[in-house]
C-alpha cells in the first residue's frame, strides 16, 4: 500500500482485511489535500477557515441521507454525488464509513447497492425540553427515552404530546428521533415576565426550557415592562427557529407583590384565582332557609351532642361528630357531612364550575375555593347553632371499638360547638395527665374523651390490619399584613387531629363498602380512593439499602405482611441518626393515591374498600360519592363507567396540580424567609442527591436548597444512584442521603424559587 494511502486511511478507522488503494491519489494527493483543507462544501454547508471535515460530522451526513432515504439503494459513488463529495479525502472517509456502518448494521449491501438495513418507525410519547436543546421523549409504551435534537424538535414545547419518527439506531448510540407532528399542545397560556422594548413585546417565563412568546404591541392589554402577565398562544411555531405569538389576557402585577406572585403560580398550572362573577351570582340566589320540604324523610339529630373539631382559621366545616349513649357499653356515633348535592344540582352552572376546578387549593396564605364562598363559608359549612343539612354515616359501636351495625342517612343536625384542634388537644392531655384546670368546651370533655378512646382503638387495629405508619410533618409560616414571612412553624399530628381523621376514615370506608362489597352480583360503578402495592423494584431497592444500616424489610409476598414489615422497620429507625434518610426513601418507594371506578383497595390504609365521602365541600369526588349514593340508595340503575372513570382521571389529575401549586407556593415563601437570613449559617441534612450536586434541608425551618457539585471542588464526583449519594472519584469522600451537614446560605432567586447553599462542615451534628 503506497504511503499516501495509509496516510489517508489509517486515522478514519481502516480495518484489516478491507483492501483499499487508489494509486491516481499518489499523483494529486497533495493539491486535492491542500485543497480539502482551504474550503470544503457539503450539502449546502461551508466549511472554511483551514478546517477539515471531521469524522463525527460526515458520519452525520451519510446516516441522514440514508434516513431521509429510506426505500432508496445506493452506490457508494452515486452517494458521493448526492453529498456534493468533490475531494477524495472525503470521499475516502465517506467510504470508510459506509462500510463501517454495514458492519455495524445500520446499512445491508447487495450487488454494491447500499440500503438502509431498518426502516424507521413512529412513537408517540410526551416531550421534556432540557436547557441547551437536550431534549427528551417518554414514550407512552414506557421504553427508554428518544434524544430530539433542537432541530428536530419542530417547534414541540415542554409537556407536548408527540408523534416522532424514530431514528435507525446509530451504532453505539442512544435512541434518537425527530418529531413529525404535535398530537396536544400541554398548555397553551404561560405566565411569565414582560419584557417591553420599543416597537415589541415579550413574555419570558421562568422556565428556561420554553422559549419566549412574541407579543405584538396592539395584543399587549397595556402591560408594562417587568409587570407578570398571563399569556395565551394564538400561532404555534412550525420550526424550531421561530416564537410562538401570543396575546395578553390577564396583567397580575408588579413582579415581587405578595398577590402577583401567589396568582402567578395558581395561573402557571392552569388553576384559577379568581371567581366567575355569574356562579357567584348563581350561589347568591340560593336561598338560606331550610324548607319543610327539605327536611322530609330526613333524620333528626339536632337534639344530639354534636360539635365540629377545624383548625383555627378554618372557615369551611364540612364534618361534624355526634355521639350518644344507647345502652351500657354501646354508643351510637354519627359523622355528619355537609349535604352539598342539596345545594349544588348537577349539571348547574354552579356544578360544572365546580367539576372544573374539582378541589380547593390550598396556598401558604390564602384558600381557593371549589365552591363560591356563600355555599362553602354559609350554606354548607357546618356552623355552630345553625340548622344544617347534611349526610351522615351512623354507627353502633362497643366501648371494644367494633362497629356492631351502621346506616347512611340525610339527616339534620345543629352543632352546639365549634372546636379547634387545640382546645381539643388541651382537654386530652389534661385528662391523661389528671390535670383540674377548667378550660374552654369542657362541657363536653365526657364526649371528647369517649371518642379519643374510640379513635385509638380504631387506629390501632388500622395497624394491626397492615396499615402503613408515615407522619410527616408540614411546614406553616406566619406573615404580616404584606405576606411578608416572618416565622416557620410545623404543624404535627396530635390526638385531636387522630381523632376527626380515624372517625372520618372509618366512614370513607363503610360508605365504600356499601357499594362496593355486595353478595352476588356485580357491584354498581362508583368512585373509589385506591392505593396500589408499591413497585416491587423499588421495594427490592428499598431491602437492599435498609440492609446497609442493618435493618430488615419484607419486600415480597403476601401485602399485610409487608406492610408490618414496613411499620416495625419505620419505628426501629425512630431516633437514629438514618431516620430522616430511611423515612424519605420509604416513601418515594410507594405509589400515589388516585380516584378510580376500578376497584383495587388502597395499600397504605389497608382498607379494600375506600372512598372519599367526607369533604364534599373542597373535594368534587366526594360530591360525586353523595348523588351516586342518593341514586343507589333509590334504586337507580347504576351510572356509565367509561363516562365516570373519565371524571376520576379529571380529579385525579386537578388533585396533583393543586398539589404542586402548593408547594410552590410555601417554596417561594421559604425562599422569601431566607432571602432576609443570608451569610447565615444552618445545620441541615442532605435531602436530595444528583448528578449535577446534592440538596440540603436546614433542620429548623426546613427550607431546601442546592449546593452545586462544582462547588464541592478539589475532585471529580460520581453519581451513585442506588445507594443516594455521590463519591469523590479521587479522595473517595462521600455525601449520602440523610448526612448532616452545615451550610451557608449565598443565594436566592425568587423567580425560579431556587435556593443556593455553600457546604460550610460536613461533620455529623450530635444526636
Amino acid at each position: 500500500m503506497c504511503p499516501f494511502c495509509t496516510y489517508f486511511s489509517e486515522p478514519l478507522g481502516h480495518k484489516k482485511n478491507r483492501p483499499f488503494c487508489a494509486p491516481f491519489l499518489c499523483v494529486s494527493v497533495l493539491f486535492l489535500y491542500l485543497r480539502d483543507r482551504i474550503n470544503i462544501t457539503t450539502m449546502g454547508r461551508s466549511f472554511k477557515g483551514g478546517v477539515r471535515l471531521n469524522r463525527r460530522t460526515m458520519t452525520d451526513l451519510v446516516t441522514d441521507w440514508f434516513r431521509d432515504n429510506q426505500d432508496s439503494s445506493i452506490s457508494v459513488k452515486r452517494l458521493y454525488d448526492e453529498l456534493k463529495l468533490k475531494t477524495h479525502p472525503m470521499r475516502s472517509m465517506c467510504l470508510d464509513i459506509v462500510l463501517d456502518l454495514v458492519e455495524d448494521g445500520f446499512l445491508k449491501e447487495k450487488d454494491g447497492q447500499f440500503q438502509l438495513m431498518q426502516k424507521s418507525k413512529f412513537v408517540e410519547g410526551v416531550l421534556q425540553r432540557r436547557v441547551g436543546g437536550k431534549n427528551f421523549l417518554v414514550p407512552d409504551d414506557g421504553g427508554d427515552p428518544v434524544f430530539v435534537a433542537e432541530r428536530n424538535s419542530a417547534g414541540a414545547l415542554n409537556g407536548d404530546r408527540v408523534k416522532l419518527v424514530l431514528f435507525a439506531r446509530r451504532p453505539h448510540a442512544g435512541l434518537e428521533g425527530e418529531v413529525t407532528e404535535i398530537l396536544k399542545r400541554a398548555k397553551d397560556t404561560f405566565v411569565g415576565t414582560l419584557q417591553v422594548k420599543g416597537k415589541f413585546a415579550y413574555l419570558v417565563t421562568p422556565d428556561k426550557s420554553d422559549r419566549d412568546i412574541f407579543i405584538p404591541l396592539s395584543s399587549l392589554k397595556k402591560g408594562r415592562d417587568g409587570e407578570k402577565a398571563v399569556v395565551k398562544v394564538v400561532e404555534w411555531p412550525d420550526t424550531p427557529d421561530r416564537n410562538p405569538v401570543g396575546k395578553v389576557i390577564d396583567i397580575l402585577g408588579a413582579a415581587g407583590e405578595n398577590n402577583t406572585e401567589m396568582h402567578a403560580i395558581l395561573a402557571e398550572y392552569g388553576l384559577p384565582y379568581s371567581y366567575p362573577e355569574n356562579v357567584e351570582q348563581a350561589a347568591e340566589q340560593i336561598s338560606s332557609d331550610i324548607s319543610d320540604a327539605a327536611l322530609a324523610g330526613r333524620e333528626d339529630f339536632r337534639n344530639v351532642v354534636t360539635f365540629t373539631i377545624d383548625p383555627h382559621d378554618a372557615k369551611d366545616f364540612d364534618d361534624a361528630l355526634s355521639i350518644r349513649p344507647i345502652k351500657k357499653g354501646l354508643w351510637e356515633v354519627g359523622v355528619h357531612i355537609a349535604d352539598v348535592s342539596y345545594y349544588v344540582q348537577e349539571g348547574s352552572i354552579i356544578d360544572k364550575e365546580a367539576y372544573k376546578r374539582a378541589t380547593s387549593i390550598y396556598l401558604v396564605d390564602r384558600t381557593i375555593p371549589m365552591l363560591p364562598e356563600k355555599l362553602c363559608n354559609n350554606l354548607c359549612s357546618l356552623r355552630q347553632d345553625e340548622d344544617k343539612l347534611t349526610y351522615s354515616v351512623i354507627m353502633e359501636m362497643t366501648d371494644a371499638g367494633v362497629v356492631k351495625r351502621s346506616r347512611i342517612a340525610r339527616t339534620v343536625i345543629r352543632s352546639n360547638r365549634r372546636f379547634a384542634y387545640e382546645e381539643v388537644q388541651a382537654i386530652i392531655e389534661r385528662e391523661q395527665q389528671g390535670g383540674k384546670e377548667p378550660l374552654p368546651g369542657d362541657e363536653f370533655k365526657n364526649e371528647i374523651m369517649t371518642l379519643d378512646r374510640l379513635a385509638k382503638i380504631l387506629r390501632d387495629k388500622r395497624f394491626a390490619d397492615g396499615a402503613l405508619s408515615f407522619d410527616r410533618v408540614e411546614v406553616r409560616f406566619d406573615i404580616d399584613e404584606k405576606g411578608h414571612p416572618v416565622s416557620v412553624y410545623f404543624k404535627e399530628s396530635k390526638d385531636a387531629n387522630k381523632l376527626v381523621e380515624e372517625f372520618m376514615l372509618l366512614a370513607n370506608r363503610i360508605v365504600a363498602e356499601s357499594i362496593g362489597a355486595v353478595k352476588g352480583g356485580n357491584p354498581k360503578t362508583f368512585v373509589y380512593r385506591v392505593h396500589d402495592e408499591p413497585d416491587p423494584e423499588r421495594m427490592e431497592n428499598l431491602q437492599n439499602f435498609v440492609a446497609k444500616f442493618g435493618y430488615k424489610l419484607k419486600a415480597t409476598g403476601d401485602p399485610t405482611e409487608m406492610a408490618k414489615s414496613m411499620n416495625r422497620m419505620l419505628a426501629e429507625v425512630k431516633g437514629k441518626k438514618e431516620q430522616e434518610l430511611i423515612e424519605t426513601i420509604s416513601i418515594r418507594s410507594m405509589q400515589k393515591a388516585c380516584y378510580t371506578t376500578d376497584n383495587i383497595g388502597h395499600y397504605g390504609l389497608a382498607f379494600k374498600y375506600y372512598t372519599h365521602f367526607t369533604s364534599p365541600i373542597r373535594r368534587y369526588p366526594d360530591l360525586m360519592v353523595h348523588r351516586l349514593l342518593t341514586r343507589y340508595m333509590s334504586g337507580g340503575r347504576s351510572v356509565s363507567q367509561p363516562k365516570y372513570e373519565e371524571y376520576c382521571e379529571h380529579c385525579s389529575g386537578q388533585e396533583q396540580l393543586a398539589e404542586q401549586a402548593e408547594r410552590a407556593s410555601i417554596k417561594y415563601k421559604q425562599v422569601e424567609y431566607m432571602a432576609d437570613r443570608m451569610g447565615q449559617v444552618f445545620d441541615a441534612v442532605i435531602s436530595g442527591v444528583t448528578e449535577w450536586g446534592i440538596y440540603a434541608e436546614i433542620i429548623e425551618n426546613k427550607c431546601e436548597g442546592m449546593i452545586g457539585i462544582r462547588s464541592l471542588g478539589g475532585d471529580y464526583f460520581e453519581f451513585d444512584e442506588k445507594n443516594y449519594c455521590i463519591i469523590g472519584q479521587r479522595t473517595r469522600k462521600r455525601y449520602r442521603l440523610g448526612d448532616h451537614v452545615k451550610v451557608k446560605v449565598v443565594r436566592c432567586n425568587l423567580e425560579k424559587k431556587q435556593m443556593d447553599y455553600e457546604l460550610v462542615s460536613t461533620e455529623f451534628l450530635e444526636q
